[in-house]
């Protein structure tokens, strides 16, 4: 498995906890779950952020990765 696909499998997962997060803020009542929710989605969101960044530097730099 090449670096660009481990790193594409990752920002899957990624957005897939981040749709969760979001998900689960909604669905609560309570208010302190509601914020902690949102400010995991938020530091999840940074992640995943970071990653896609990573994943544009290693295709311009290994462009072999680059899924098509």
């Amino acid at each position: 498995m090449t670096v660009g696909t481990q790193l594409q499998q990752t920002i899957s997962s990624c957005e897939s906890a981040l749709a969760s997060l979001h998900s689960f803020a909604l669905e609560t009542q309570d208010q302190n779950a509601k914020q902690m929710y949102q400010n995991m989605a938020n530091q999840q969101q940074m992640i995943l952020n970071n990653l896609n960044a990573r994943l544009q530097y290693v295709q311009s730099e290994e462009p072999q990765y680059k899924q098509n």
